[in-house]
């Protein structure tokens, strides 16, 4: 079940901000998804930059930075807007198909919010894919939030994974996901993929600085694709899409 009921406790009531209706999602086709964030390390890597605020340089310059910093490397990525994402998967596609460890129809993107909410559920339909956690009293275990952050990012992997071994779902930073904005269809939906167009691109999972409730399985966000705030994104790779 994609969403959350309308009973669930602090769902979203920001207008705008729609976690519904509830809708009975099949997902038909397999797909593996990034264990970790994509750090800043594998961005620099790939593209050359480092759009990244938290990225260690403390001279006063503005983003994007080229120096390695080392520690620091292994942060998500941020700052990074949907385009950013969407061609490092463009450019890593082309690379592992190059190498010969992907095949030639195998390519990698972002998910969809069908994919990124099944991924992180993990087959629970409780708020976080740990319990329901009603006074979020367990949630410094699995997230980098506002109580715990210290107002920035850390580097991946350091928090309790998912029943599925998918670290910094909860939180650390927002994660883009493929589709455009709106509300979900509701009923039962085959490998949804949102809507033709839009103007918003969907994020999935709670930056840094929000506050608990943003945290759940079931909260989203959106901004336009040209955003270079609080987001960064995880890969997923699929097979036999040209």
């Amino acid at each position: 079940m994609m969403g959350s009921p309308s009973n669930e406790v602090d769902r979203e009531p920001i207008p705008g901000i729609v976690e519904g209706p509830q809708t009975a999602v099949t997902i038909s086709k397999g797909f593996w998804m990034g264990k970790y964030l994509v750090t800043q390390g594998e961005y620099l890597a790939m593209t050359g930059t480092n759009p990244s605020l938290f990225n260690g340089d403390r001279s006063g310059n503005q983003p994007p930075y080229n120096q390695n910093y080392g520690t620091n490397l292994t942060r998500p990525v941020e700052q990074a807007s949907w385009f950013n994402a969407t061609n490092y998967c463009g450019k890593l596609t082309q690379n592992e198909r190059a190498a010969g460890r992907i095949s030639t129809n195998s390519l990698y993107r972002l998910p969809t919010e069908a994919e990124w909410e099944y991924a992180c559920r993990a087959w629970t339909s409780t708020r976080f894919s740990y319990g329901d956690d009603p006074g979020y009293s367990n949630l410094t275990q699995y997230a980098w939030f506002d109580v715990n952050s210290g107002a920035t990012t850390h580097p991946v992997g350091q928090k309790l994974p998912n029943p599925w071994g998918l670290y910094d779902m909860h939180g650390n930073v927002a994660e883009w996901c493929r589709d455009w904005y709106a509300p979900y269809p509701g009923g039962i939906a085959l490998d949804p993929q949102g809507p033709a167009r839009g103007s918003t691109r969907s994020a999935r999972g709670g930056p840094w600085f929000r506050t608990a409730s943003n945290f759940r399985s079931a909260w989203r966000n959106a901004a336009t694709p040209d955003t270079m705030g609080a987001a960064g994104f995880r890969v997923v790779l699929v097979p036999g899409q040209p």
